[in-house]
């Protein structure tokens, strides 16, 4: 009698489609720290690769710096005088004047004949020093809302000499505030911390400079951070040169529900000696009503520790901001990244700012060519073209979802 002996076995499926990494937009330090080591322990030499050609073992220049470097607000903090007050008012009466579109605020409509100068040298700043001031302080009470737009407007033209569009309708100004209750029923829903009381965590917006003034302060928190990407570049390449690599080829970049579906671009560049990062955590793990689109690329567990180490090693080296009412934030978001601190308003302070992108055309940097387009796009509209919403909004992107 032969006995014949059945073995069953199970034929996993090598072809399955990759599955997105467990990572939230919040970073989640213990997941990261798991991650990285379960990472090396399955390839024991990926921290010991080589640079990719062209980026450079160190950036240096006063960019790159660390929190702890700044001792006191003074050193970046510019106090306007009665007299830089007195003439701010005259060009704003000066603008009102002419009776033109908002769009037309500049430096020759809006002239500031003394304080240019020091504008101008504080816009060197941004691109040849350390990347960032705060101008202290406007009286907001004095003026009208409409007034105030002509103003922040007017005095960001001598910082920066182009401004950028911030939605499909041509906005150039747009409000930065918890808009989770006033506008909860908007279609397509909030997909973005800056429209709520929710921390936002270290990212870059688009564009060269971004200009951030405080209608209000928040009853609690709201702290604005910023952070050198030369720094975090700088510890990357001496320590995880396999991250650098990462950072600099291809990503998915969610576009939410536009067409096509995503984009491809690297996160870092280096141009003409600057470590460029340019990204948003959001594109690649979703936030609230935004997710993360399905039948899209995945990122990978690599890409997704790339992500947390430029979060955590961002938040090591920032600097806090006391950020307070009437003041402008200028930053340079190709050298800098920024996140803000959740935060509570209550019925008298009410956390509101409003922001522009700029860009100083005289002493901009070169832009790396993925960016291109994006830049191109976003400095193309026209002065009768540009809108100034007085009112808060959700800003939309052509296809109806929120950026």
């Amino acid at each position: 009698m032969t006995t014949t002996t059945v073995i069953s076995t199970t034929i996993t499926n090598i072809n399955a489609p990759p599955k997105q990494p467990d990572i939230e937009y919040h970073p989640d330090e213990a997941k990261y720290r798991a991650r990285a080591a379960r990472l090396l322990s399955e390839n024991p030499d990926r921290a010991n690769v080589a640079l990719p050609d062209g980026f450079p073992k160190q950036v240096k220049g006063p960019i790159v710096w660390e929190g702890k470097d700044w001792t006191s607000e003074d050193q970046w903090v510019y106090k306007l005088s009665a007299d830089e007050l007195e003439e701010i008012n005259h060009a704003l009466n000066h603008f009102k004047s002419l009776d033109k579109p908002l769009g037309y605020v500049g430096r020759d409509t809006f002239p500031l004949p003394t304080l240019s100068a020091t504008l101008k040298g504080l816009a060197q700043e941004l691109y040849s020093g350390r990347g960032f001031f705060v101008l202290r302080t406007l009286p907001l009470d004095t003026y009208s809302r409409a007034d105030i737009a002509i103003v922040y407007a007017g005095i960001s033209s001598h910082v920066g000499s182009a401004r950028g569009k911030q939605d499909a309708t041509g906005a150039v100004l747009s409000h930065i505030k918890d808009l989770s209750v006033s506008h909860a029923h908007e279609k397509g829903g909030i997909g973005n911390s800056a429209y709520t009381t929710d921390k936002q965590v270290f990212h870059t917006d688009v564009g060269d400079l971004i200009a951030l003034m405080a209608l209000q302060s928040a009853a609690e928190g709201g702290t604005s951070r910023i952070s050198s990407g030369g720094r975090v570049y700088n510890e990357l390449a001496a320590t995880r040169p396999d991250i650098i690599k990462t950072l600099s080829q291809p990503w998915p970049l969610d576009s939410f529900g536009g067409n096509p579906g995503y984009s491809l671009r690297p996160l870092l560049y280096h141009e003409d000696g600057h470590a460029i990062i340019q990204y948003s955590r959001r594109h690649f793990t979703g936030y609230l009503a935004q997710k993360r689109s399905a039948n899209i690329p995945p990122i990978t567990e690599e890409q997704a520790e790339a992500l947390d180490a430029v979060h955590f090693l961002a938040e090591k080296y920032s600097l806090g901001l006391n950020f307070q009412k009437g003041d402008i934030q200028y930053i340079n978001s190709m050298g800098l990244l920024h996140a803000r601190d959740a935060f509570r308003d209550d019925a008298e302070h009410t956390r509101h700012l409003i922001r522009l992108w700029l860009r100083n055309d005289e002493l901009a940097w070169k832009t790396p060519g993925p960016l291109q387009p994006i830049w191109n796009r976003l400095y193309s509209v026209a002065p009768d073209d540009q809108r100034f919403p007085l009112e808060p909004e959700i800003r939309r992107k052509e296809n109806g979802s929120t950026k």
